[in-house]
Parts: structure tokens; sequence; C-alpha cells
């Protein structure tokens, strides 16, 4: 959410980045919170002002009654119960127009860093940098529901029964390869300094509001029925959940947190061929890291972030290219956005793995985390990217590490996760 300030102060910055956005339709927005802010502002001075004589009339009553001028004192106590009246009409409006404000604010999207490339939606984001030698067997590569099959290590048929689609059941090398890759996973992050964190799988709607846009709880979340609770689409939702109402002491910056969760998803919208099996699903689990930071650390944490999940993915034999989101592309709340994305030797193109993102003070200022510096308090920078998430990232594994004769390799530092297995046959 962008400072009212910020706003107010520069309307056609706020305007343009609508533009940039492409999302024209919110430009009258920006006219209408600053209309609001102004009724908004001449409201609470007059509440102020009314406060003030208020209190003033108030401390009159006792000097009165002391000599003994009972009747002025009795017309000065209705002339405060009129004040009061007055007052709670104004405070009742100020509610109600900082309540409309909010709304709009929470809709407009953020200031987007001006590195971040135009475009209208994926298909302009614009690949940075490659890792890895992409290759393309001289054999056929199954899609990865068969390959799976043939160690009989998935049963999409007798999920859909118990749950319907989108759900899975993995079992045997198959189950034991995607909790290896998790276990990997979080020994991989706290290797790099980051506290591991088992978080809650349920959060409260203030949480929801504060982490994502409205576009994006309505199609992501799935709601407790009864209970003001949602099932998490990503632990990021419970990590910077975990920091709401607080101030951090800056010397105790930054927070990197490494978190692994199950995930759940409405996943709203048809998908194509590519994207069933176990690519696009209600329910997986996931790695995740995020950070908590100062603002002028947060560019160098986000080229940290993206880095470890490329550095991860290539540990495992996994090709990877790193795609910058452009702006049609990026959520309302994010600064800025670099996708990962890994090699699929049976498509010959790359697919998304991993999204990283730097949300500058967005989360923070609507979640009210706040830091205790030497000039102040202020609002905290927030980062997310995804370390690995098994069931689209076991479809980059099983392509890449697949053999001629059918044979899986397992990659030296996933193998004191699998038992010592050098291969699934």
């Amino acid at each position: 959410m962008i400072d009212i300030k910020f706003l107010r102060e520069n309307p056609d910055i706020v305007k343009q980045n609508i533009k940039n956005k492409f999302q024209d339709e919110k430009l009258p927005l920006v006219d209408e919170v600053i209309e609001l802010d102004a009724k908004s502002r001449d409201t609470k001075g007059k509440a102020d002002a009314l406060r003030a004589e208020r209190n003033k009339i108030s401390k009159q009553i006792g000097a009165l009654m002391a000599q003994g001028k009972k009747e002025e004192a009795e017309a000065t106590k209705k002339l405060v119960t009129e004040r009061s009246e007055e007052l709670a009409a104004l405070e009742v409006q100020e509610k109600d127009l900082q309540e409309r404000i909010t709304k709009i604010m929470m809709v407009i999207p953020n200031i987007i860093d001006p590195s971040v490339p135009i475009g209208k939606d994926d298909s302009e984001n614009v690949e940075i940098e490659r890792f890895g030698e992409p290759i393309v067997p001289d054999f056929e590569i199954p899609y990865h529901t068969e390959i799976m099959e043939r160690f009989n290590g998935i049963d999409l048929d007798a999920a859909g029964r118990v749950a319907g689609n989108g759900f899975y059941y993995l079992m045997g090398d198959i189950a034991r390869l995607h909790s290896a890759v998790i276990s990997y996973a979080r020994d991989f992050m706290i290797d790099r300094g980051f506290t591991y964190c088992v978080p809650p799988f349920m959060i409260r709607s203030n949480v929801v509001t504060g982490v994502m846009s409205f576009a994006e709880m309505d199609a992501m979340m799935y709601k407790i029925e009864g209970e003001d609770l949602y099932l998490i689409g990503t632990s990021e939702h419970s990590m910077i959940g975990k920091f709401i109402d607080t101030i951090v002491k800056e010397e105790e910056l930054p927070k990197t947190l490494t978190s692994y969760s199950p995930c759940f998803r409405k996943e709203k919208g048809a998908h194509g061929i590519e994207e069933r099996g176990v690519y696009r699903i209600h329910q997986f689990e996931k790695q995740e890291m995020i950070v908590v930071c100062k603002p002028e650390d947060s560019k160098m944490w986000f080229d940290k972030l993206w880095q470890n999940t490329v550095d991860l993915f290539r540990s495992l034999d996994i090709p990877v290219r790193t795609l910058e989101c452009c702006s049609g592309d990026l959520a309302d709340l994010k600064v800025k956005s670099i996708d990962v994305e890994a090699w699929s030797p049976r498509q010959k193109k790359y697919f998304e793995v991993g999204s990283c993102s730097n949300l500058g003070d967005a989360q923070a200022r609507r979640l009210k985390i706040r830091v205790d510096g030497p000039n102040g308090k202020y609002f905290a920078h927030t980062l997310n990217n995804t370390v690995v998430a098994p069931p689209r990232m076991l479809i980059a594994f099983l392509e890449n590490n697949l053999n001629a004769d059918g044979t899986i390799n397992i990659p030296k530092v996933l193998q004191p996760y699998m038992g010592g297995k050098t291969k699934i046959e």
C-alpha cells in the first residue's frame, strides 16, 4: 500500500505507475482518494478544534461551581454536552472517510522499481540469464506422470475419488524423492544462514489482506467455513504475518527465515495440457525464504534470494534461467519480481519453478511492521522467494535426471536423503 502522503504530493507519478501496469480503470481512484483525504483532514481538524474547545469549557465548570454560580455551571454543562454530540458526529464521519480511503488505497498498485520492463502480461517478461546447458537427450522423455507411474509412484485416480481433481497420491521412491528434496532444501537454506521455521498453516483475514491484493486473495485462498481463518497458499503469508503489529530494533535486522509448509490454492480457471498431472494442483508442499530488512538493503537481498534458488537447482543438475517480470505481470504489492524457470527436455523449453519478489514497504505498511532506528520509526521492507516446490520441481528433476534405460540419477547432494541410493531403479 502506498503512503497516502506520497500519493497526495505525487499524483502524476501514481497515475503513470497505474498506466505502466495497464490498469487504466484505476486512474479515477487517485483523484477520488485525494478528495476523500482532503475531507478527512478537514474533518479531523474540526474534530480536534471541537475537542480542545470542549475540554476548555469543561474546566470552567468546576470554577463556576466553586464560585456558587450554579446556573452558569449548568449552562456550561449543557454546552459541553452539545459539543460532545457534535464531536461524536464528526468522529463517525472521520472513521467512515478513513475506511473509504483505506479501501481505495488497498487497490492502488505499489510503485514499481524503475528497472522493471514495461509490458502487458507474462508474454513480455524478459530473460536475464541462463545457468547450465539445456540438453535434449537422444531418447524420448515421457510425460512426468508416466515416468512416476513406471515406479508405481503416483495414483491420480484414487486421489480423484478421494478429493477430486487437483490432488494426488505419491508413493514409494517418488514419495521419498519428494521428501528428500524438501529436506535438502531446508538444510541448504540453513547452511546459508537462514533460521528454519514451521509456521501456522492457517491465518486470519487481517493477515491475508496484509500480504496480498484482494484479487489474489479471491483467486487463491480457501476460507474455513464459520471461522475467521484461511488456509495458506504459501508459507510466506504466515511468515510475514509473524511480524504483524511489531516494532523491530534496527540492530536486529535483517530477519532471514526459511519455512516449510503445505500450501493450498484454488487455482481458478482452465489450464492447458501441459498443466495437468502435478503441475498445477490444489495442495502441495514448499520450502520458502523470507527477509525483513532495512529499505536500503532490500535490493541486495533480492539478488541474494533468487541466486539461492538458482544455486539449489544447479546442485541437482537442473539447468535454469531467470526471467524479469514485466510491469503487467507484477501483483499489485510487488516492486520487482524475478521468476526462476527450469529446463524441460521433454518440452524443449523452460517453465516456472519459483518466484522471487521485493514488496518494498507495502506489506509492512498494511501489517504495521515497523523498525526502531536511531532517527525514529519507519516501515521495514519485505521479500520472499521459493526455495523449492517439489511437485513442480519433481517434473524438472525427473526429466533432467532420466536415463535411456528408464532409471533416474540421484545427484550426489541428494543421495544422503535417499538412503545412499545413486539411482532410482
